[in-house]
């Protein structure tokens, strides 16, 4: 039977076969350490959880909830952003509740792709960016780019070579997969552009608290004229250890908020109630909760980079997020990312994400997630040394599974 047009559009879902592999492995026994899917390890903080009890006990609020989110959760939103960013947000009108930041880009696709529509995407780049919107008919154009100087000229090339004149451009700084971070400065300038050229910015700010160098990463919001062309997406996923929860936010320019808020109203209820008052709760606090989670993953980052250093593979140390963007080494370049990634799992016990899910530009890298305490970092670093000590002296023997089949 032929696959539905929609399905037809979609590629292969490549963390799949890792899946698969991870799976295999493990039903053989082998403790494998997975370091492919950001899926934090961490608890959601206690008082969190006890926030949740807590209402979850009034039968009241087990009744259906608000699909833009209640009022007091978009308030705590807007609260935030007002701490963090000193930027404004009227919780009625621009703020929306979301079931995490991925459902809500999926839903804005939705709201304001007509078919044929261009997209400007970074490539490589957290997959929903892409085929959210080839889901709802609209075509991508990929921007192999850093967030530096080659960005507003490769825009301008953008704009001069896509009929029709794109519609939306995509940005996430801090970069899930490749952990790059956006200045201000750099904001402006792409603020000025979509301005100038009548498009609509979609910022993914989901790791906007998962930062090591002493500088908070800044929201494109904060840029004076944003709110007239962007929308930002954010997630309770990371900062606050709750990817269970599937609670995030989209805020920003009125109308594009207006058009997320009538489609969401149309697909579900909003996410259960006690969630949202646990998350306006989280999101009221001091802040001692997202210093913590933030220390982890720094610690867990510079064992990483230490010991894969020792063991023979270069890792440079992310600045920002929950990843690290690692080249394969050398002497499997040549590979690509897939199959270098099956036989980390293969030979090592060690899973990674393969550069080539995110785009066809990330096929010479991989992603490591810092998914795993300390302890199983160093260890998945001595299995990655025998397995790179191994593959020099006996080459022809290290070879996927995939390749005998």
């Amino acid at each position: 039977m032929e696959e539905f047009h929609k399905v037809r559009r979609l590629p292969p879902y490549v963390f799949e076969q890792v899946n698969r592999l991870k799976a295999s492995a493990r039903s053989r026994g082998a403790d494998i350490i997975d370091l492919g899917m950001g899926n934090p390890d961490l608890p959601t903080p206690k008082a969190i959880v006890d926030k949740l009890c807590e209402v979850v006990r009034d039968p009241r609020t087990h009744r259906y909830s608000s699909s833009r989110g209640i009022p007091g959760l978009r308030r705590a939103q807007a609260n935030y952003y007002a701490r963090r960013f000193g930027v404004k947000l009227d919780p009625d009108t621009q703020v929306v509740a979301t079931l995490g930041s991925k459902e809500g880009f999926a839903n804005m696709a939705q709201a304001i792709t007509a078919p044929g529509d261009v997209i400007l995407c970074p490539n490589p780049t957290y997959p929903i960016h892409a085929f959210g919107f080839i889901m709802s008919g609209g075509v991508i154009r990929s921007l192999q780019v850093e967030p530096d100087d080659g960005f507003i000229p490769a825009l301008e090339r953008g704009i001069r070579h896509s009929i029709p004149k794109p519609l939306a451009l995509i940005l996430n700084y801090p970069s899930n997969p490749t952990a790059q971070v956006a200045s201000l400065d750099f904001y402006r300038d792409v603020v000025a552009f979509a301005r100038k050229n009548d498009i609509i910015i979609l910022s993914d700010l989901a790791y906007s608290e998962i930062y090591f160098d002493g500088n908070p990463p800044p929201s494109v919001l904060q840029v004076p004229g944003a709110i007239d062309v962007a929308v930002e997406f954010t997630s309770m996923s990371k900062t606050f250890s709750m990817p269970g929860w599937r609670m995030g936010f989209a805020v920003g320019n009125e109308r594009l908020i207006s058009a997320l808020t009538r489609v969401k109203s149309y697909l579900d209820y909003g996410a259960f109630t006690p969630i949202q008052v646990a998350a306006a709760h989280a999101l009221n606090g001091d802040g001692a909760d997202i210093a913590e989670v933030r220390d982890v993953y720094r610690k867990r980052r510079d064992v990483m980079v230490d010991a894969f250093s020792r063991a023979g593979w270069i890792v440079p140390a992310p600045a920002a997020s929950m990843f690290a963007w690692a080249p394969i080494p050398e002497p499997f370049k040549h590979l690509g990312s897939l199959e270098f990634s099956k036989l980390l799992i293969e030979h090592a016990d060690v899973a990674v994400a393969p550069g080539v899910g995110f785009g066809e530009h990330g096929d010479d890298h991989v992603r490591i997630a810092l998914v795993e305490n300390e302890h199983r970092i160093r260890q998945a670093a001595r299995n990655i040394k025998r397995f790179l000590a191994s593959s020099a002296k006996q080459p022809d023997n290290v070879v996927p599974l995939a390749a005998h089949r």
